[in-house]
């Protein structure tokens, strides 16, 4: 992650997400952006490490979580989402293990379970 996003920006982003989730609208694209990659930034401050990648395209990735270093290629635990569904496990409006069993988050490796470092708190 290139710049660190300010605390007041990225509450600020998240809850225009959240107004707009809640008025049927879809989010602005840069509102959107903001609060995906100030969770992820969140998530990296609470578990940091480089043994999963955390990725949600097109607006970031983060490795996270104590473990073996990755350095080259794919790494070997990769946790992949949308925004909306990040931002929903993210925030804890959405338990992990139900969005999993939804098959909204693609996870693959020992370590890709992020139920123990989820919610972060924005």
């Amino acid at each position: 992650m290139a710049r660190k996003i300010d605390i007041i920006d990225g509450r600020s982003a998240l809850d225009a997400v959240r107004d707009a989730d809640a008025a049927g609208a879809k989010p602005q694209r840069t509102d959107l952006a903001t609060a995906v990659r100030y969770l992820l930034q969140l998530l990296d401050e609470k578990a940091p490490g480089n043994s999963v990648e955390v990725r949600v395209p097109p607006f970031g990735a983060v490795q996270v979580i104590q473990g073996p270093r990755h350095t080259r290629g794919t790494p070997p635990n990769v946790v992949e989402m949308d925004a909306a569904t990040w931002i929903a496990v993210a925030t804890g409006t959405e338990p992990w293990a139900d969005a999993a069993a939804a098959g909204r988050i693609h996870a693959s490796g020992t370590r890709a379970d992020l139920s123990d470092v989820l919610p972060v708190r924005p």
